[in-house]
């Protein structure tokens, strides 16, 4: 299979996935949180069940029951269910969110964007939604309009998952052909969280790219040792192995590309000796 192409450059096959993960996982959090500052209380209370309206209530309801929808690929009854949430609560920034997500899943940039426009404009300092529509913006290669919404969701002293915008921005700015910019917010990135393989990926990509592949080989290797590896971060451990001179680390990654993915486009590559591919 060939690797999905977004903003206009190859990103790894599960790169896109473990991006789209981080804002449903935002979305979901959304939903399905308590509802957060007062608009009926006094300011800087906290909002409990008891401030609901009817109608919060119910959208509140439908929003949990969308983003169960969304989590599981049931994208249009999520759709439906967020309607229905707007209907209840016409000033809901979190089904706004939600209908953002759904309608970039489904490529309708346009409609993805008014929703995250009105979400923003309900709650402007929100960090996910920042986050979020700045992957939209990316996606339609608006980079410097992407990059000041990742830079105001990166701003926010209260935001959690700064490494999901850390990613999101270097995968950016690697579409934009800013290598050396994406190279420092991908190392930002995995320090506040090594785990993440996307991270891993790109970061060992970059540096093979600037022939740095002794740096590079530390971090394929973490991917390719974890249950995260697949036949792009093992071809690209190939490569880098390669570039060292280590044939018998080749042989052996080789070996695992052959076992476990004898069917993908790595493996012909392999055997044809393509490794600019």
């Amino acid at each position: 299979m060939k690797a999905r192409e977004v903003l206009g450059s190859p990103l790894p096959r599960w790169g896109y996935r473990w991006v789209l993960a981080g804002l449903t996982a935002a979305a979901l959090a959304a939903c399905v949180a308590p509802p957060g500052t007062a608009t009926g209380a006094h300011s800087g209370e906290i909002v409990t069940a008891s401030d609901e309206t009817e109608g919060q209530r119910r959208a509140r309801i439908r929003l949990e029951l969308a983003a169960g929808y969304f989590e599981s690929g049931k994208t249009t009854v999520a759709l439906d269910e967020v309607k229905q949430a707007l209907i209840a609560d016409p000033n809901s920034a979190d089904a706004y969110n939600l209908r953002g997500l759904i309608y970039m899943r489904l490529n309708d940039y346009g409609i993805a964007e008014d929703s995250f426009r009105r979400a923003l404009a309900l709650r402007p300092g929100d960090p996910d939604l920042r986050h979020n529509y700045g992957w939209l913006l990316c996606q339609q290669r608006r980079f410097v309009e992407a990059e000041q919404n990742f830079a105001a969701a990166l701003a926010s002293p209260i935001y959690q998952a700064k490494d999901k915008t850390l990613m999101a921005r270097g995968l950016c700015q690697s579409a934009a052909q800013q290598y050396a910019e994406a190279e420092q917010s991908f190392f930002k990135a995995y320090e506040l969280n090594p785990g993440n393989p996307v991270v891993g990926y790109h970061l060992a990509s970059l540096l093979l790219r600037r022939n740095d592949a002794e740096r590079a080989r530390f971090y394929i290797r973490r991917v390719n040792n974890s249950e995260f590896a697949n036949a792009e971060s093992l071809w690209l451990g190939i490569k880098i192995e390669r570039a060292l001179g280590n044939t018998v680390a080749m042989g052996q990654l080789a070996e695992q590309l052959h076992k476990r993915f004898p069917e993908s486009r790595e493996w012909t590559a392999y055997e044809r000796g393509s490794f600019n591919d």
